[in-house]
């Protein structure tokens, strides 16, 4: 009769456990939230010999005793005794720090199965490792893999298997000081990092030589001398790549989709619908979740592969270590620079990365501040009026120049989140700045293929789905406002008119500021909807090129000053709402959704007015 197993999957970060996890389970897996946890789990099911063994992924952490949630679950878990067995995975390069873990879960459960992973990189490095002397010094079975290629896990699986039905006898050896009764953590600390050095030397020889690449390339990429400097180009590199690759691919795009929409209305028609029903599902919600894809997508699948390259490759842990420094003089927390770099992509995604600070006032103050850089969904509307008003011409150049605008502009918004971080420190979320450990991994060669799959579908694809999600009842409602005309003017040009005296102390129009608050949903259709306020059209306006778009801009007022407000309250306004959604699940508060709501549009407000103000004095 067929056995029913559970395995724990446990280890540090950067050891190649989300690769094994999908190496072992393949697609039977899913995803979800631990009971009253924001923290993410995964669980994955494979067979083996005629049983079934279902693999809990737990968070990956540094140790057990509990600083964090992630560190929180996984030693519940442990001590639960849910599961049958414990798979540690370790990381063959740097195998007597991940000890450190090993040793701690072995106190803690029973049986525990060792897999050494990325054997392929270690070997690259000239560093060898004595499987039976590491077994004999554990008392814990032991397999290498590699499963980046599928090496070893075969002999894996079948290591799991025997342990589970013929569990080894608990190692007798546990961690102490040997001098006191009931040891301190500190003291627990000492002895188990003694404990792992002694069974590295043992079982590991690394050449003087095995580290020389990353140490090299930490001197250009880390110091301080070049580190920002390197950040700084690689990111106008992703910028340019993403402004240049996109263009054609959105054209395309968006012919094909609005190409679909007259055959839409006809088949609406041919089901009896009401014309002004047909009107609304076509033009309206229809046409708005066209222009969210054909605008979005082809952006977000460059950037995102682009961004988890450099994640894959070891290089993001390296950019929160030049800004640690800078985030720390601002009163919050070094992984910060992670989570804003996240925001890049979504701010919905940056926030949900919080998670990994692990101080609650500081993960605070990382998720109000996530929205002042610029998402996936500002980038279209930035680069669009960059290129417009202050990149003249067409071609490589033009694309270059707002590329390097755009990062003028990303810089900006950087330095105003450090801003709004030291006032959020000194204000409402008083308190020091709480330490922390930043592992550096050693730099490797992107897996190209798993990066498009991981991006793709972990990141483009769900992030797309929620912004078309919101995108369809918006594209309604503007349809509304646009066609609803009480004496002859539509409720979309009385509600512009509402908002004209302060768009016009902003340096902006009513028509704008509708266009930010009808945007809400996705920041996308800001422009569009502008466009068809300006053009009086009663749906979504599509313009044929930016030359076309900069001539519909300036007849209705536009002037290089608008551009430049234009550029400032896009970077700094009210997150979208799928942003504020998350940002409410993952404190559990309104008030600080609120307060996270005010403080860009409070920023970008101030920012325009003291602008519009400036020139109007110049002028």
């Amino acid at each position: 009769m067929p056995h029913h197993y559970t395995v724990a999957l446990a280890g540090n970060p950067n050891v190649g456990k989300s690769t094994l996890f999908n190496a072992l389970t393949h697609l039977h897996q899913h995803t979800g939230n631990w009971p009253g946890k924001t923290v993410a789990t995964a669980r994955g099911a494979f067979t083996y010999g005629g049983d079934l063994y279902t693999l809990v992924d737990l968070p990956g952490t540094y140790s057990l005793w509990a600083d964090s949630p992630e560190e929180e679950i996984a030693r519940d878990f442990l001590r639960s005794g849910q599961a049958d067995a414990t798979l540690v995975v370790a990381d063959a390069t740097c195998l007597e720090r991940n000890l450190n873990l090993v040793l701690q879960i072995m106190e803690e459960t029973h049986p525990v199965v060792l897999c050494v992973n990325l054997m392929d990189e270690a070997e690259r490095k000239g560093i060898s490792l004595d499987l039976t002397a590491l077994q004999d010094a554990l008392g814990v079975p032991v397999v290498a893999t590699a499963a980046g290629t599928g090496e070893g896990l075969d002999s894996l699986r079948a290591a799991i298997r025997e342990t589970v039905e013929h569990p080894l006898p608990p190692p007798a050896h546990r961690t102490g000081c040997g001098g006191c009764t009931g040891c301190s953590q500190d003291c627990r600390c000492a002895a188990l990092m003694a404990r792992a050095a002694q069974v590295a030397a043992l079982s590991v020889r690394v050449p003087p030589d095995a580290h020389r690449r990353d140490r090299r390339l930490d001197r250009i990429l880390t110091s301080r001398a070049t580190g920002i400097p390197v950040m700084l180009l690689l990111l106008a590199l992703v910028f340019w790549l993403t402004i240049a690759g996109a263009n054609l691919p959105s054209r395309l795009l968006s012919d094909l989709l609005m190409g679909l929409q007259e055959p839409l209305r006809s088949l609406l028609s041919a089901l009896g619908l009401p014309a002004f029903l047909v009107s609304a599902l076509a033009d309206g919600v229809y046409r708005t979740v066209a222009w969210v894809v054909s605008v979005m997508l082809p952006p977000m699948a460059i950037f995102f592969p682009l961004f988890t390259l450099l994640e894959d490759a070891g290089y993001l842990p390296r950019v929160a270590f030049n800004l640690d420094r800078l985030f720390r003089r601002a009163g919050a927390h070094g992984r910060q620079a992670l989570t804003m770099c996240m925001g890049f992509g979504c701010n919905a995604c940056g926030v949900m990365g919080c998670r990994i600070i692990d101080s609650p006032r500081e993960r605070l103050i990382a998720i109000l501040t996530n929205s002042l850089v610029p998402c996936n969904g500002r980038f279209p509307t930035l680069i669009a009026v960059l290129t417009m008003f202050f990149a003249a011409g067409a071609g490589p150049g033009a694309s270059l120049t707002a590329a390097l605008l755009l990062l003028l502009a990303i810089v900006l918004a950087v330095a105003v989140t450090l801003w709004a971080s030291r006032l959020l420190s000194r204000t409402v979320l008083r308190g020091e700045p709480s330490s922390f450990a930043l592992e550096l991994p050693p730099y490797r060669r992107p897996r190209i293929g798993q990066v498009i799959v991981r991006s793709v579908v972990d990141r483009t694809a769900f992030v797309l789905l929620r912004a078309v999600s919101v995108a369809a009842p918006a594209g309604l409602l503007i349809w509304l406002l646009a066609n609803l005309a009480p004496g002859d003017v539509s409720l979309l040009q009385r509600c512009a008119a509402l908002l004209d005296p302060l768009g016009e102390l902003m340096g902006l129009d009513g028509m704008i500021l509708l266009a930010f608050l009808l945007g809400f949903p996705a920041n996308e259709i800001v422009v569009p909807i502008a466009l068809m306020g300006y053009l009086s059209a009663g749906s979504l306006t599509e313009y044929q090129g930016l030359a076309q778009l900069r001539a519909i801009l300036v007849a209705n007022g536009w002037t290089w000053q608008t551009a430049l407000s234009m550029v400032l309250f896009t970077l700094f306004h009210f997150p979208c709402g799928t942003t504020c959604l998350t940002i409410r699940r993952e404190t559990g508060s309104w008030g600080w959704t609120a307060l996270a709501v005010a403080l860009p549009t409070a920023i970008g407000t101030a920012s325009c007015v003291a602008l519009h103000l400036l020139l109007s004095l110049l002028a």
